[in-house]
């Protein structure tokens, strides 16, 4: 049995647990501002997705495998009727695992990802990533001034560079990079047309992200047909990042209304 890495946030024996999941290129640190918000009232179990951060690798990328990692690794740390909350890629893994039954799950926030195949998206991000030559970098300005060059959105720049890590003097991804960019076609896509779950279920959607469209409306009341909206303005794909109060504050205030 592969786990994966893991840090937890523990309010009392008695409350109630939360798993947050990350998106694509991402660590168990993008969520840890909610993790604090939610830790007021609630155990936090932050996850790093398989071929990221700290977690296992795999040979290939595989919603039910990575579905199945994270509900083994929420198993072993004895944890019952969760909550989970997951950003895009880590929203997606999070439906799959409700979708076919991975855990008896509580209730389920899904932060700007809807239950679809998406069109490749990420082409300007494997190109940027791929300019990096890891052995010949000195510091990680020289990544910045690389990035500043072949990628036009500041907070996906950010965003990526916080993955970049150094160890024993050597710099490195905090994710497997080979393995997303070879089965890309296969996290962009969703296998699970005809599931279905009941599970409460709050879809959060940036107001200036086209991530949830109107025309996946029917897809996501098909799937979660027990299912809310929140739009939150002003606020793009990195939501929880470009608008935390707000979004701490809706993702808290479901929660809550779930127990």
């Amino acid at each position: 049995m592969h786990l994966c890495h893991t840090q937890a946030m523990t309010h009392s024996s008695s409350a109630e647990w939360v798993i947050l999941i990350h998106g694509l290129f991402g660590n168990l640190d993008n969520l840890k501002n909610l993790a604090k918000e939610l830790n007021q009232f609630a155990n936090v179990l932050l996850v790093d997705l398989p071929a990221h951060g700290q977690s296992p690798a795999t040979d290939s990328f595989d919603f039910l495998v990575y579905a199945q990692m994270i509900a083994d690794t929420i198993k072993a740390k004895n944890i019952d009727h969760p909550h989970i909350v997951g950003h895009s890629l880590g929203g997606k893994i999070a439906m799959a695992m409700a979708l076919n039954n991975r855990l008896n799950i509580r209730s389920l926030v899904v932060a700007d990802i809807a239950p679809v195949a998406y069109p490749p998206r990420h082409d300007a991000v494997f190109h940027a990533l791929n300019q990096v030559e890891l052995d010949a970098v000195k510091n990680r300005s020289e990544v910045k001034t690389i990035f500043d060059k072949v990628l036009q959105d500041e907070s996906t720049r950010q965003f990526l560079l916080k993955s970049l890590k150094q160890k024993d003097g050597k710099w490195h991804w905090a994710f497997n990079l080979p393995l997303l960019q070879r089965d890309y076609a296969k996290l962009i896509d969703w296998p699970f047309t005809g599931l279905h779950a009941s599970v409460p279920t709050l879809f959060i959607k940036g107001s200036d992200s086209d991530y949830i469209q109107p025309s996946m409306q029917s897809a996501i009341i098909s799937s979660f047909p027990n299912a809310k909206a929140h739009i939150i303005e002003a606020a793009g794909h990195w939501l929880h990042a470009q608008k935390p109060v707000i979004f701490n504050r809706v993702v808290a205030r479901f929660l809550q209304s779930q127990t």
